[in-house]
């Protein structure tokens, strides 16, 4: 059973900057490169096969033509995206709808629910997540009004911190902060602020009315953890399971064996060196590993973020 080693697409953005080069030594198109869609098959962004018989081969194409890679899984779409973002400066006060208003308003798109594993960020930095509001009165008029720094909350954010980012919930990732998102398979982003900042000379466009109508009120936190997340194991810790993804952290340390029983897993690797069944692997690789492939015998030294659904 072969492994489905991928191609990144590189997405270049107002906020973005060139660490990805500098950690995981991609050839990216500018300094100004914010996203590595690492895992993907969205009509953004569909990373092309790099390896083995479907060497060439888009994502999305090999998820419709060959089902049986991915434990014969139902629909239409790949279901999950796995990006690294690199933020040198602040990213837009968002939200994300869920799967029923991105359905009713997103031509049928889906909805967004993510999670973010920090892999890096400057001394002091904080981070978005969710917002001051107690009403839906309250919300509309801090947000009608301009009063950000009433509005948003922002926390603490250091390296390895793990977010569980729900639909309605506001966020942003502020400059100086390098994750690990996973993802719905979706590109529906709501822009409630972004700085008065100018792209191409103007605003970008905001999503007031619909960011309001998603934006759940009053926040609610839902899994915010500091370093180390549930030990399933002496290789394994969990660190959020919901109807989506499930999400774990993975540390090598001389020779694990990892066990492939789902319908197919995601891995990325974040740190580190080493080798999967004697196939070298290093700090930057995605990859697949399908339905089938069982017992994966891991040796070197690396840290890695596995995804199923």
């Amino acid at each position: 059973m072969e492994i489905l080693f991928l191609s990144p697409v590189f997405k270049e953005m107002i906020w973005g900057g060139d660490k990805m080069k500098q950690k995981f030594e991609y050839d990216i198109p500018s300094n100004q490169t914010g996203e590595c869609w690492a895992i993907a098959a969205h009509e953004q962004g569909d990373c092309e096969i790099l390896n083995g018989q479907f060497k060439g081969i888009k994502l999305s194409d090999l998820w419709k033509e060959e089902k049986a890679l991915f434990g014969n899984s139902q629909g239409d779409k790949f279901p999950l995206l796995t990006k690294i973002i690199d933020a040198k400066t602040d990213l837009s006060i968002q939200v994300h709808p869920d799967d029923e208003y991105a359905r009713i308003n997103e031509n049928g798109s889906l909805g967004k629910t993510e999670c973010w594993y920090v892999l890096e960020c400057e001394e002091n930095t904080t981070i978005v997540i969710g917002h001051n509001a107690t009403t839906e009165d309250e919300l509309k008029e801090m947000i009608f009004q301009g009063r950000w720094q009433e509005f948003i909350r922002e926390i603490p954010v250091k390296a390895g911190d793990f977010f569980q980012i729900e639909p309605g919930t506001v966020h942003a990732i502020k400059g100086g902060t390098m994750i690990l998102e996973t993802q719905q398979n979706s590109d529906i982003t709501y822009r409630v602020y972004d700085y008065d900042r100018l792209s191409d000379g103007k605003p970008r466009p905001l999503h007031v009315e619909k960011s309001i109508d998603v934006i759940s009120v009053p926040y609610v936190n839902h899994i915010h953890k500091e370093g180390q997340g549930q030990t399933i194991n002496e290789t394994f810790e969990e660190l959020v399971s919901c109807k989506y993804y499930t999400v774990c952290k993975c540390q090598i340390h001389g020779e694990n064996i990892i066990i492939q029983d789902k319908d197919f897993m995601l891995v990325s690797v974040i740190e580190g060196q080493g080798e999967i069944n004697g196939e070298k692997i290093k700090k930057g690789d995605h990859f697949i590993l399908p339905y089938g492939y069982g017992e994966g015998k891991m040796t070197g030294d690396m840290t890695l973020i596995c995804s199923a659904v």
